[in-house]
């Protein structure tokens, strides 16, 4: 229970903090990993901690189906799939974009564990305004079936969604303390802002010692600016915590976007490549793959000190290196090194 919220306990926590050796002696800083890809259900990932207390506001109202909205490829669709497939209930995950020809990586997944995936085509107008009338379609027509829908925002990023990790930031402090390592900095990868918010306000509420930046993996725009205060006042309202914040009190990285959401790029490639051949856990190349590339370069840039004591989130996304826009882009580096006898 956190904040007086009871969850759904789906996982086995608390995940590993591991110091990663070899990274640390190649960058020269003290790295350290929690590995919130190893929570469970669905191949794991950040979102099942927000789907924690999500699914029990859902099952408390009486739903038979969830239905969320993301990118074609939405790691937070594939594990709302998994619990829904866990749970007994009915799962449709709406997207905006095209289809990318295959049914791979996360769209399998989704088909896999069952749910249904409408995909539109991104028709011009703005993002927010195509996704409100393809989910309230796609809600009346559920509901029409005699299903009772719970809706779950992008990424699970609202004020119950956040509550997950708020409790990472309680969990994460203790092992940093056990670890010696009170005074590091925690880095994790920004979009719809659920996972930083729980974080910030875990963190500042409970009187952690960890200070905490964001790696913006899109465009930060005045509509994040807008949705990163509201989100945090709507936390504090709710839960009545004894903090105050404003925008300026958000360390937000907007300087490693590398084009814009879930593009190719060579030097996220690079960093999931020293990532897997110097510790062998593999990263993403749309969140986690971009993180560690800015942490890289924030090192290379004097952002991040030598010898800083820096943990980084695994947020998961591990299906997304399948993705067929980033796999051929990877073929083509990686392909010397496979040699095909007749």
């Amino acid at each position: 229970m956190v904040l007086g919220q009871e969850k759904v306990s789906l996982l086995n926590l608390p995940t590993p903090l591991e110091f990663l050796k070899n990274i640390s002696e190649e960058l020269g800083i003290q790295l350290y990993l929690k590995r919130d890809d190893m929570t469970g259900l669905g191949m794991g990932g950040n979102k099942l901690r927000k789907l924690e207390y999500i699914l029990k506001e859902a099952q408390d109202k009486g739903a038979t189906m969830l239905i969320t909205e993301g990118g074609v490829q939405t790691n937070h669709g594939r594990l709302t799939a998994a619990v829904a497939a866990k749970y007994n209930m009915r799962c449709a995950i709406v997207a905006i974009g095209d289809y990318p020809g295959e049914l791979s990586a996360n769209l399998l997944l989704d088909r896999l564990m069952g749910a249904e995936v409408i995909i539109k085509k991104d028709d011009g107008r703005p993002s927010l305004e195509q996704y409100k009338k393809l989910v309230r379609d796609t809600i009346k027509k559920y509901e029409a079936q005699g299903e009772t829908v719970y809706y779950i925002p992008l990424g699970g990023s609202d004020d119950i969604g956040i509550l997950g990790y708020y409790e990472c930031a309680v969990e994460l402090t203790k092992q940093a303390a056990a670890m010696g390592i009170s005074d590091a900095r925690v880095i994790s990868a920004a979009g719809s802002l659920g996972t930083y918010m729980g974080l910030y306000c875990g963190f500042h509420n409970e009187d952690s010692g960890l200070a905490l930046t964001g790696v913006a993996i899109s465009p930060f725009d005045d509509y994040k600016e807008q949705g990163i205060v509201e989100l945090f006042d709507s936390a504090k309202e709710k839960y009545g915590m004894k903090i105050s914040a404003g925008l300026k009190d958000f360390d937000i990285e907007k300087d490693y976007i590398r084009g814009g959401y879930n593009l190719p790029s060579k030097e996220v490639r690079d960093a999931v490549r020293l990532m897997a051949g110097k510790e062998a856990i593999l990263l993403d190349p749309c969140y986690t793959g971009k993180c560690f590339a800015a942490i890289i370069d924030m090192v290379k840039d004097g952002k991040i000190k030598k010898g800083e004591k820096i943990i980084m989130i695994h947020t998961g996304g591990a299906p997304g290196l399948y993705t067929k826009h980033h796999r051929v882009e990877f073929e083509k580096e990686l392909l010397d090194g496979v040699t095909i006898l007749e």
